[in-house]
């Protein structure tokens, strides 16, 4: 069993909330980061969760992370072609990051700079990896990681659903343990609070998701963020 919080809000500078975010059982978790004009970001990240709730809830379960991977392809060939249709729509685009628990084991698929991450002992690990041009850099060895979250184009992806004929999409299982606590979220937390702070927020908030947002908030809440909290008991 697990518990779960979620929360999302627009934050302090941003008309829109482009993000989404969703909870399909069994035990299914997605966060989406929308991009393009107008109110292009809202449209594909809400394609996005619709997508990859239509494709699963029709996938009999269990799953595992070629199932996922399948759901974002769907997705991804579902935005793609409506951008293609609608000159309002032409270059939107949407992270996806998903985790899906079954016993035991975690399946995680991963498109962007929505990331995953996993507390455990009190150490809290990013299992995904950023689809972004400054990521690649740090990868490098050109950057480091606090020049990294500050350099001005690190919110250029170099990988996002629906922005391409063809996604690349990151894919993987791993154990999960009693106690593990998971978090899903876009850039507007990551991009606003350290990792240590997140890590005490999830260690000891009685609603872990609303102080997340709390805390990107009082750091300024430069974009809109959203978070999803698992905890497994």
């Amino acid at each position: 069993m697990s518990k779960v919080f979620q929360a999302t809000h627009v934050g302090k500078v941003r008309r829109n909330n482009e993000d989404s975010l969703i909870v399909i059982e069994p035990e299914t978790f997605v966060v989406a980061d929308g991009m393009g004009g107008a109110s292009a970001g809202e449209v594909a990240s809400s394609m996005l969760v619709e997508a990859v709730k239509n494709f699963l809830t029709t996938t009999p379960a269990p799953w595992n992370e070629v199932t996922l991977v399948k759901a974002v392809a769907r997705a991804n060939h579902e935005i793609w072609n409506l951008s293609r249709q609608n000159e309002d729509y032409r270059g939107m685009g949407t992270t996806a990051t998903i985790l899906y628990l079954d016993g035991d084991k975690a399946y995680f698929a991963h498109v962007g700079d929505s990331r995953l991450y996993r507390l455990r002992d009190g150490v809290l690990k990013q299992i995904t990896e950023d689809h972004s041009y400054v990521e690649s850099l740090v990868r490098r060895g050109e950057l480091t990681e606090e020049e990294a979250r500050v350099h001005p184009m690190k919110n250029v992806l170099t990988q996002a659903v629906g922005a391409m004929p063809e996604v690349q999409i990151d894919a993987a299982n791993f154990t999960v343990r009693l106690n593990d606590v998971f978090l899903l979220c876009t850039d507007g937390l990551t991009n606003m609070v350290d990792d240590a702070t997140i890590a005490r927020i999830l260690q000891t908030a009685r609603n872990p998701a609303d102080e997340l947002i709390n805390a990107a908030l009082d750091a300024g809440g430069k974009d809109n963020v959203s978070v999803i909290v698992v905890g497994i008991d």
